[in-house]
């Protein structure tokens, strides 16, 4: 299974560095990049990413408000990438699962790609054991046999 990855930054050579780190992962498949928040919310409403490289300092909703925007639509799982430190602990409150200060190096950029992988990994395991249950559930109640 590939993971549907969405970049999100308004600087150009941002998504540049981002789609040549991402390229050669195999599990990976970049289904877009957008340059502000306005075409993010589009495109995650569109594409359903699992996984965002998001920007927090953007032209017209910056990344925090990108969120907001989505409200209870299914939140892929975030990695922040920004040159500002200050915002860390407001995007763990949003349950980021990384924050990418730039400029970031390969090696600290793969530790935040294992994590976010490993989440989506946790989260597709958990929708897998619920319908497993539910089946189970179904299939092997007395009532069915």
């Amino acid at each position: 299974m590939k993971i549907r990855t969405l970049i999100v930054d308004d600087e150009p050579l941002a998504r540049d560095r981002l789609r040549q780190l991402l390229q050669d992962e195999k599990n990976i498949e970049i289904t877009g990049e957008c340059a502000d928040g306005l075409e993010a919310v589009a495109a995650i409403r569109k594409t359903a990413p699992d996984l965002l490289f998001l920007d927090v300092q953007m032209p017209e909703i910056d990344g925090f408000g990108v969120l907001e925007a989505l409200g209870t639509v299914p939140m892929p799982v975030i990695v922040f990438v920004t040159a500002y430190e200050q915002f860390a602990v407001r995007a763990f409150e949003v349950h980021a699962v990384d924050y990418l200060l730039k400029p970031f190096d390969r090696e600290r950029f793969k530790k935040a790609l294992r994590r976010a992988i490993d989440q989506v990994g946790n989260r597709e395991g958990g929708v897998f054991q619920q319908r497993q249950s539910a089946c189970s559930t179904i299939c092997c109640h007395p009532d069915w046999r």
